[in-house]
């Protein structure tokens, strides 16, 4: 009996085998490809980059409702020098403002807050264009500043794209015109060149025609 209890002591107190590394090699069954993530910021440039909170105004309610808490940024396209505002929350990504800053917008600060600013736009954040009124706040009062400041400065360059434009166009229309003006004055030119040996016919007397015309006869 006590040699049955030694034997079970015994082999309770051994050590566990190790498991045996036999080589063999198991394949994935499902092999994953490497896919490249494409935000489609890749040809713009970040004016700024500062964390917040946005609201939008709903109509229907008479009430601000929160978007998302996120990042907001100011994107400026490296080829056509666009800027547009884009913010997405910060745990899904999901975009919750998406608009071209245009030179007719202007930035309030909010009535009440000095941290949260105001601004109409037409938001392309759903898939469609919206008519929006958008509410920002910020963790600090020098934030908020910020963002009002480089809102305001992004509007007035957009403004003097716009004016650069249009006088660029208005002297390529010009220019134009001048050239057609001087094509038109050479034509008169070649005219006026034709036309005095035809007058100069016209202009003789009668009888110096006659002479001319018997003169040719002879």
């Amino acid at each position: 009996m006590a040699s049955a209890d030694t034997e079970r002591r015994e082999e309770e107190e051994a050590p566990a085998a190790e498991d045996e590394d036999t080589g063999a090699q198991v394949a994935p069954i499902v092999k994953l490809e490497e896919v490249a993530v494409t935000t489609g910021e890749e040809n713009e440039d970040a004016i700024l980059d500062l964390k917040s909170k946005l609201y939008r105004f709903d109509k229907d309610g008479n009430q601000w409702k929160e978007r998302g808490a996120g990042t907001v940024k100011f994107l400026k396209h490296k080829e056509t020098g666009k800027v547009r505002l884009v913010m997405r929350q910060s745990k899904t990504l999901k975009i919750c403002a998406n608009h071209l800053v245009l030179p007719s917008m202007s930035v309030q600060e909010h009535v009440g807050n000095d941290k949260s600013c105001v601004w109409h736009a037409t938001d392309f954040a759903d898939g469609e264009l919206k008519d929006e009124l958008f509410c920002i706040r910020f963790p600090s009062i020098e934030n908020c500043k910020t963002f009002m400041e480089t809102f305001q400065e992004v509007a007035e360059s957009q403004k003097k794209k716009e004016e650069n434009k249009d006088a660029s166009a208005a002297a390529g229309l010009l220019e134009k015109l001048s050239v057609e003006d001087e094509k038109a004055e050479d034509k008169s030119e070649d005219k006026a060149e034709d036309t005095p040996v035809k007058s100069e016919e016209k202009d003789k007397p009668e009888g110096e025609a006659e002479k001319s015309d018997a003169e040719k006869k002879e």
